[in-house]
């Protein structure tokens, strides 16, 4: 005799109206237990005694929905998935399949079929691909095949690799995407738009072209963040020079463009993280594409052909293009400081280079002689081989700190303006006072060298 299988209700059923019969219980009673009327239970006791066990197993038990589908259809589908429409959105998914294979599947059906093969939509949420992880390392653990296994281990990595769209971050200035993209903007020569992103609210908060991807052009765009808004909390980028040491040739501290920007954040608080993958700041990433579609079109039309005209026209667009795609700032609080001063925001956006005074009391920075200066104008002379640091403000002032003191640099000129001998006395002149910042300023020598000496990457090049 064939063993039958109840479900948890229908064993309530059958043990219910067992007793009943077996003790000549009360119906009503067994109509209360149930929750159904005495006619049905009379209806029950007529089929067990029928049928037996067998009755209250349900009719539909072992019998494929009317609406199944195919067995071939799924497999058409997840053969389509894997090789025609690869990386589609499974709702877009849906509407090729009707609109080019006359297969109508919702998108849920779709993701239950492509999920017995172990493919997640690439919307797929953090949850889901954890819930999958989990799925495969069971059943890697229970396979006896090696190929098998690896055959799952790579299914592991491909999901684990995804990024999946995560929230936005709460408040205006909590977090700024930055990043530059080379593109035939304007002429006929490519060039690189440096742009950082709100997360909280999608805003352009700072936008500036150059000819290459550069420390120059990440400090405007900082410039202009600092001018507009404040302080930001965080920068997030990808790993390139200026954000993450890459091993050059020469150990400058010039040529060292992530201690220059890093330093320059750490001065006003600004943490950086960096991030080697695209998807990790997928803000700026599609903030570019939108760009590289409308950008051009405006700057042709606004006959732009320069550099500094396409800078000058940003001020105006990247409000307009704020207005148009950004969230309202309004409705999200800002986290970003106070703005500094612009006096130290000149300081602090700095290039700096060592330098030692040579016999003749003068610095030599890009290849022309400077002397060092006091606030009256007056030359000062240090012993030759004295080391210092050149600080080249944003503002392109040129100053010289040495022995905790700063200075101002006077060029010395290649020819003296007049001669003592052939042209007529002349009056002498004053020196005129020059204005130089108090040692409160960010740029010290020796805090500078302090925070140098802790860069891992400049350590590994003074034991190499």
């Amino acid at each position: 005799m064939r063993k039958v299988y109840l479900k948890m209700n229908e064993e309530l059923k059958y043990k219910v109206i067992k007793k009943l019969i077996d003790s000549n219980g009360s119906k009503q009673r067994a109509a209360i237990e149930l929750g159904c009327t005495v006619r049905h239970i009379n209806r029950m006791i007529n089929g067990y005694k029928e049928k037996g066990k067998a009755f209250f197993v349900h009719g539909n038990c072992g019998k494929k929905p009317s609406h199944t589908i195919d067995d071939s259809v799924k497999k058409d589908i997840i053969d389509l998935y894997k090789t025609k429409y690869e990386d589609a959105n499974l709702t877009h998914f849906s509407e090729l399949l009707e609109e080019r294979e006359e297969i109508k599947v919702s998108a849920t059906t779709i993701r239950s079929i492509l999920l017995q093969e172990f493919i997640l939509s690439p919307k797929a949420k953090r949850s889901s691909k954890k819930a999958l992880c989990n799925k495969l390392r069971d059943l890697q653990k229970d396979t006896k095949s090696k190929k098998e296994a690896t055959t799952i281990q790579n299914t592991i990595l491909d999901i684990e690799d995804a990024h999946p769209r995560r929230p936005r971050c709460a408040y205006f200035g909590e977090m700024l995407q930055m990043d530059a993209s080379v593109h035939l903007w304007f002429g006929e020569n490519k060039t690189q738009l440096h742009i950082a992103v709100d997360d909280a609210t999608g805003s352009i908060v700072g936008a500036y072209f150059d000819n290459q991807e550069t420390l120059n052009g990440y400090y405007h765009v900082l410039y202009q963040i600092l001018t507009t808004y404040g302080i930001p909390y965080m920068f997030y980028t990808d790993k390139r020079t200026v954000f993450e040491y890459k091993m050059k040739k020469s150990s400058s501290i010039e040529d060292d463009t992530f201690t220059q920007f890093g330093y320059a954040c750490k001065q006003l608080g600004i943490e950086i993280k960096t991030s080697s993958v695209p998807q990790a700041k997928g803000r700026v990433e599609r903030m570019f594409e939108t760009l590289q579609s409308r950008l051009p079109i405006e700057l042709r039309l606004s006959g732009i052909s320069t550099i500094e005209q396409a800078n000058e026209f940003l001020n105006s667009y990247i409000k307009k293009f704020n207005a148009r795609f950004a969230l309202p700032v309004d409705n999200i609080k800002s986290v970003f400081e106070t703005q500094p001063n612009i006096e130290k925001i000149n300081l602090t956006l700095a290039v700096l280079a060592g330098r030692k005074i040579d016999s003749g009391s003068c610095v030599k920075y890009n290849k022309r002689y400077y002397l060092p200066v006091d606030t009256n104008g007056h030359p000062v002379y240090y012993h030759k081989g004295t080391s210092g640091l050149v600080i080249n403000a944003f503002n392109n002032e040129l100053l010289f700190s040495v022995n905790e003191k700063i200075y101002a640099l006077e060029l010395l000129p290649d020819h003296v303006p007049s001669s003592k001998n052939f042209d007529l006395a002349q009056t002498t002149k004053v020196p005129k006072k020059r204005y130089i910042p108090p040692m409160s300023h960010p740029w010290k020598q020796a805090s500078f060298e302090q925070y140098c000496s802790k860069q891992a990457h400049r350590q590994k090049e003074s034991i190499a």
